[in-house]
């Protein structure tokens, strides 16, 4: 049975029974049916045309599910008549399901969501465990997402940065369950970037794949986090980064720069490095104020102080920092961190231990609460 290949096929399958009238909601629930039914029948007796047959099963299930509810029988005799067997279409609604799944109207997570069920074709069970919530929780946020999104005509010009957004938050949520949510957020970027000729969206796909190169060393055995300037550069995967860099460039040279390629150029710079002490801080400022222009964003400022205070020293970083709001995120472990370039071991030892009770996650407290300990143990 191969996997890859069913869940290839969801978002064509399902954009067909769309537009041959199925209402989303329905639709969906079809094709995740099909799915199943080809687990089982496969294996024995796989079909010439695994599309055209996934397109018939759910066509069928549609039809059987709309016969069986009586307030659908106006309905029912408005759909169009089933075409003749042959071989599948080859039109593809991939790129209006990303428009949809990532419509306005849905919450972060409930887009993040339906993408995945969709357009990643991963099931319910799947998504739950990669978000470690119960499968009913993650079945109701599906169907709400579906309710929601089911009037909205599939014809409909999306919003093509609302789409990145949701990708990245995939790709952010990293790795549970049996489910690789960076690896499959890598995969749908790369089917978008086939759909359309975006420089941000191909921005976004070089900033996976440079993040992605450096995966390997982010955690200790023990499950740590390893800084940048501390991970193994000689284990970085050599292969994303050139292609990282390749496509970034690509988009760079079409002169319509936005965040994404922004930051893509900070991770190429990092990972363009032999060694931290080689890392060029003064282009990473450049790209910084040049992203801090397009989003103005605190948090980008925020991570701009940094390169500051590796570029001009850790006192030009402290006075970038004094700029900004002490209550944003992470605030105090820049500061921590400023601090202790400074010599200041005392305030950085009390930073990095206010820090650690403000961290969003366990490992990241760890990691803040053993700096604190190092250097209140250095200054006895």
């Amino acid at each position: 049975m191969n996997e890859a290949l069913l869940r290839s096929l969801v978002p064509s399958v399902l954009g067909i029974l769309v537009r041959r009238g199925a209402d989303f909601a329905s639709a969906e629930d079809a094709v995740q049916d099909a799915l199943v039914k080809a687990v089982s029948v496969w294996l024995d007796d796989p079909p010439r045309d695994p599309k055209g047959w996934l397109i018939t099963t759910a066509w069928h299930r549609f039809l059987d599910a709309t016969r069986a509810d009586s307030a659908r029988r106006r309905r029912e005799e408005l759909l169009v008549e089933e075409p003749a067997a042959g071989p599948a279409s080859e039109v593809d609604d991939t790129l209006q399901l990303y428009f949809l799944c990532a419509h306005p109207s849905l919450t972060p997570s409930s887009a993040v969501a339906l993408t995945l069920r969709a357009v990643g074709g991963l099931t319910t069970r799947q998504i739950a465990a990669a978000y470690l919530v119960p499968e009913a929780t993650m079945a109701q946020r599906i169907s709400r997402a579906k309710r929601t999104v089911s009037g909205v005509r599939f014809d409909q010009p999306g919003d093509v940065a609302t789409v990145l957004r949701v990708l990245y938050l995939v790709f952010n949520e990293g790795y549970s369950g049996d489910v690789d949510l960076a690896a499959e957020a890598i995969r749908l970027t790369r089917r978008l970037a086939a759909s359309i000729d975006h420089p941000e969206v191909a921005g976004l796909l070089a900033l996976m794949l440079l993040h992605h190169a450096r995966r390997a060393t982010r955690t200790a055995p023990d499950g740590g986090l390893v800084p940048l300037a501390e991970q193994d550069r000689g284990r970085w995967d050599t292969a994303l980064i050139a292609e990282g860099v390749e496509i970034l460039q690509a988009a760079l040279a079409r002169d319509r720069l936005g965040e994404f390629q922004a930051q893509a150029a900070i991770a190429a710079l990092h990972a363009d490095a032999p060694t931290a002490e080689e890392t060029d801080w003064p282009q990473i400022v450049e790209w910084y104020d040049e992203l801090a222009e397009l989003t103005d964003s605190p948090v980008v400022r925020l991570n701009r102080a940094v390169a500051v205070g590796e570029a001009d020293g850790p006192h030009a970083g402290l006075a970038a920092l004094a700029e900004l709001d002490d209550s944003l995120p992470r605030h105090a472990a820049v500061a921590a961190y400023l601090h202790e370039r400074a010599g200041d071991l005392a305030t950085a030892a009390r930073l990095y231990a206010e820090a650690a009770g403000k961290a969003p996650n366990l490992a990241e407290r760890d990691h803040l609460t053993r700096q604190a300990a190092r250097l209140n143990s250095t200054r006895r």
